[in-house]
């Protein structure tokens, strides 16, 4: 049907690796000479921990399963309980996210995406009025959802 992972952008790590090296760097000359393995091991472990948590931010999922279920990164509900699935622009999701926000919704946003679905849920026992799923093609989300509704 469709997947997509939510990853980080290159940027992202590039940045990271950056903010490393500087790291890196001040503490290198800090250090006298015989103690240099703190530095380099500090280092390390700071390099593995936002690899770590860039990594994770980036796992999470937008997915139309073959299951007639729409995952979005930890949830995911029966296409059943859906209604109206939106393609939503970079305005749109700003003033959706924002000022028009429903405090209620659940919400997959990720910074680096300016676009995203909105997804209405029509079932009475959940409090969320609507889903609100970052990602890179709506059209394609909103498409998935309709292929499933007409062949299930």
């Amino acid at each position: 049907m469709y997947a997509e992972r939510l990853t980080v952008p290159l940027r992202w790590w590039v940045q990271a690796t950056m903010l490393v090296a500087t790291f890196w760097l001040a503490s290198i000359v800090a250090f006298p000479l015989d103690l240099a393995w703190i530095p380099w091991t500090v280092t390390g472990l700071l390099f593995l921990g936002i690899a770590a948590g860039l990594a994770s931010y980036g796992r999470a999922q937008v997915a139309v399963t073959d299951h007639r279920t729409l995952v979005a990164g930890p949830a995911e509900i029966d296409l059943d309980l859906v209604g109206d699935v939106v393609a939503l622009d970079a305005d749109q999701t700003r003033s959706t996210a924002g000022r028009d926000a429903d405090a209620r919704a659940f919400l997959v946003l990720r910074p680096y995406l300016r676009h995203s679905v909105k997804v209405t849920i029509t079932d009475p026992s959940d409090p969320a009025p609507y889903w609100l799923v970052s990602c890179r093609r709506p059209e394609r989300v909103v498409a998935a959802v309709e292929a499933s509704r007409t062949h299930g």
